[in-house]
């Protein structure tokens, strides 16, 4: 018997999801993140560089409960009961995909590719070029893009296109109506 009926809207089923995925993290990732992070340091540089930190965090994830926050108070609950409750098998996950990923280093691996994920970074790192700041990042993209609009309508050009020697920029001073 189906789970759902003919007349189902999978597209609700979608929006449900996107909705989720956009309002909720789990804090268990940013946990074992941080786990790994600590870890690789205690490691010899030659073990460190053969190991991707992708898949001992993968590997760790994937043995541990995930701890999803819907809201600031509950972040810091999970973010409380990750760092109290769950810190041993936290630490000891991590120590056992470090050494599960040592012992099979010439594995073939396809990575996975997200390609929303790959955009954004990509057009956050255009901006950085195209603005000439190297200290854009998604907290300050607001404030930065604003603060370059407001220079440019005075007048003061700090950007240009890649490429593009500075001789051929418009001239705002010289064109004013």
């Amino acid at each position: 018997m189906p789970i759902f009926d003919s007349s189902f809207d999978s597209s609700i089923l979608n929006s449900q999801q996107n909705a989720f995925t956009k309002s909720s993290r789990n804090v268990m990732e940013v946990l074992v993140v941080e786990e790994v992070e600590k870890q690789f340091q205690s490691l010899p540089a030659k073990t460190a560089k053969y190991i991707k930190a992708s898949e001992v965090i993968a590997y760790a994830l994937n043995r541990l409960p995930a701890l999803y926050a819907t809201s600031k108070r509950g972040w810091q609950r999970q973010w409380h009961r990750g760092k109290t409750e769950m810190y041993q098998k936290i630490t000891t996950a991590v120590r056992q995909g470090i050494i599960a990923v040592q012992q099979d280093p010439l594995r073939a691996n396809d990575l996975l590719i997200f390609p929303d994920e790959d955009a954004a970074s990509a057009a956050l790192q255009g901006l950085k070029v195209l603005l000439q700041r190297e200290d854009i990042s998604w907290e300050n993209l607001t404030d930065v893009v604003k603060q370059t609009l407001i220079n440019t309508s005075r007048g003061k050009i700090t950007w240009r296109q890649p490429g593009r020697p500075d001789n051929q920029l418009f001239d705002w001073e010289k064109h004013q109506m």
